[in-house]
């Protein structure tokens, strides 16, 4: 009787230890599963700001090819030109 308690108690300290070292696994499995999901959410945003920005520059190059009164306009704006009878002021803010 006293042998088959021990045999009996053995395989339930030995059931608990597995499952104990099982939760474990499964606990640190999903933590690394969560890590994995924010990491994939902060890619995603990254990538639709990107490809936001890169449908602006694309709108923009288009702009620049084929509407000649906006090459002007950025011309003037970004490098400082002027027609030849303009006086172009510059003001510190």
């Amino acid at each position: 009787m006293k042998l088959r308690r021990f045999i009996i108690t053995l395989y339930l300290v030995l059931f608990v230890s597995l499952a104990a070292g099982a939760g474990g696994f499964f606990w640190q499995t999903r933590a690394e599963y969560n890590q994995l999901k924010d990491m994939e959410a902060a890619s995603r945003s990254r990538l639709a700001l990107a490809e936001e920005r890169l449908r602006d520059q694309q709108r923009m190059l288009e702009r620049l090819r084929s509407d000649p009164a906006y090459v002007e306009m950025v011309i003037r704006r970004r490098m400082g030109y002027a027609k030849p009878d303009e006086f172009i002021f510059r003001f510190e803010p």
